[in-house]
């Protein structure tokens, strides 16, 4: 647990929300039960912090845009939740979704309230429908949980959070030591219930004090509030983006595929810290796993938002690459493009996915196909970028979109060239011949329609980073922009098709 001082909810929400903006939404609640020793506690509580609950609800402006708060106050009553105090929160709720106003919400709870049993226990659910139908209806939710946050408030709405951010070194864990303590009689395992450890392990997105919140809900709502209808006024120039087809034609497929190997070659990580605009990187897929191979963020090229999810170049390795765990963080990201109606770009970048016991044990070929059945048939537009090496199922599980963009030198293939090679000749040594036989090239892609475009690299992107980052970043705004132009169910039925009828 922290040393420090965790801020109170009004505290919190000065420090969050422009000076002067906050608007009380709290009904008063006049009424004590009837159980004298409760009513006493109650007034106690009241007396001292001069809340009537432990919930605090209302509205106010964010470096001028409109967001609903509810926040906990854990001294009343250790941020317990009650009757009253969920009816509150669910009225707040309610009236966020209703209004359309992304809604932020910073739990710091005991739990449950003790004092009311079993009927406050049953509060938690019509809480998280509440939250279920703010989300359902694409209204941001944003969570930031505060030392402590355990019990049927984490359980709930504490662990619903498009984005979810941790005070440092708050306590965080679904059984509070002390009663586990009081249960099974030894403590609880040091470090497990803490922020940084919940990040570690992708249940917590960022770790960040009070004052660091405004910046980072401010790029994010950048994001997820922007509107979804295209920006009509903006139209990125990408005429020095796109590749003449006998200058595709000149390169050879082996010579694409050794130039996408390069190390020093520019990946995801360098697209979003260049070419983009509010990135708001997100971690793991909230259940528990992380793998380093996989980026998951928020951002926008130009004046188009989008969810963002990536295969790292940087951080996949021969004795690292992309598992199962990357595959369901990025489904996280396609969950998340389909709850808060967002575009979602994918990137490939990878020599293959995982092939080892864990893997298999993991349920790899299980996520790449849920992988597929999830992008193909999302509402939200997609776009796909092909940015380097695309080998095998770990690559087509991010393919499927409205427009797939290919760098000049990225290639897509079942196999590397290699194990190609290897499965027809009993030799790698035919790799290049085998590169040739199976059309793995850009020009290749583009002639069968399984690439929409190809990006210039002049006359490798490793060679000129920033430039070609530049072009790819206006070609995808360019993209975005047009597809969020479109009619949904036009474009949907036109993406089923195009996969329908590809290769036919």
């Amino acid at each position: 647990m922290t040393d420090r001082t965790s801020p109170g909810a009004l505290e919190l929400i000065e420090a969050v929300l422009d000076t002067g903006s906050w608007v009380r939404w709290d009904e008063p609640i006049a009424a004590l039960p009837a159980d004298p020793a409760y009513a006493a506690a109650l007034q106690k509580a009241r007396d001292r912090t001069g809340l009537d609950e432990a919930v605090v609800t209302g509205e106010g402006r964010m470096r001028g845009r409109r967001v609903a708060v509810v926040a906990c106050e854990f001294a009343f009553l250790a941020g317990s939740i009650g009757v009253q105090a969920a009816d509150r929160l669910v009225a707040a709720v309610e009236r966020a979704t209703d209004e359309r106003l992304p809604l932020l919400a910073s739990p710091t709870s005991g739990g449950t309230r003790m004092q009311e049993g079993t009927v406050a226990f049953l509060q938690m659910v019509k809480i998280t429908a509440a939250i279920g139908r703010h989300k359902a209806a694409g209204n941001p939710y944003l969570v930031y949980l505060r030392n402590p946050t355990t019990g049927g408030v984490l359980a709930s709405w504490g662990s619903l959070g498009h984005l979810t951010v941790a005070e440092p070194g708050a306590l965080i864990g679904f059984l509070g030591p002390r009663v586990y303590k009081a249960l099974y009689g030894e403590d609880f395992p040091a470090g497990v219930q803490t922020a940084e450890n919940l990040l570690a392990h992708g249940i917590v997105d960022a770790v960040l004090p009070p004052e660091e919140i405004p910046q980072i809900l401010d790029r994010a709502l950048a994001v997820l509030s922007a509107p979804r209808s295209g920006s009509p006024d903006v139209e990125p120039s990408t005429a020095d983006a796109d590749v003449p087809r006998e200058e595709l034609e000149a390169v050879s497929a082996w010579d694409s595929v050794r130039r996408s190997r390069r190390p020093d070659r520019p990946g995801v990580r360098q697209l979003l810290r260049q070419g983009a605009h509010d990135v708001v990187p997100m971690r793991g897929t909230g259940a528990g796993e992380i793998d380093a191979g996989l980026i998951l963020a928020l951002a926008r090229f130009g004046s188009a938002p989008c969810v963002v999810l990536g295969q790292d170049r940087q951080n996949q390795t021969f004795g690292r690459p992309l598992g199962p765990a990357g595959l369901r963080e990025a489904r996280r990201g396609m969950r998340l493009a389909d709850e808060l109606k967002l575009p979602l770009v994918t990137v490939i970048d990878t020599a293959g996915a995982a092939l080892s016991q864990d893997a298999e044990e993991g349920g790899l070929a299980g996520e790449i196909a849920r992988s597929l059945q999830d992008l193909v048939l999302l509402d939200a537009p997609t776009v796909c970028l092909l940015m380097g090496e695309g080998a095998g199922g770990g690559a087509l599980a991010l393919l499927p979109a409205d427009r797939v963009v290919c760098a000049q030198h990225a290639w897509l293939s079942p196999l590397p060239p290699e194990g190609a090679s290897e499965i027809i000749h009993r030799t790698v040594e035919r790799a290049p011949e085998m590169a040739e036989q199976q059309g793995v090239r850009s020009a290749d892609l583009l002639r069968a329609g399984i690439v929409d475009r190809v990006v210039a690299e002049r006359p490798d992107a490793a060679d000129e980073p920033s430039a070609y980052l530049q072009r790819v970043a206006r070609v995808l705004e360019a993209e975005l922009t047009a597809l969020l132009r479109r009619d949904p169910q036009t474009r949907l039925a036109a993406r089923l098709s195009r996969y329908r009828t590809l290769g036919t």
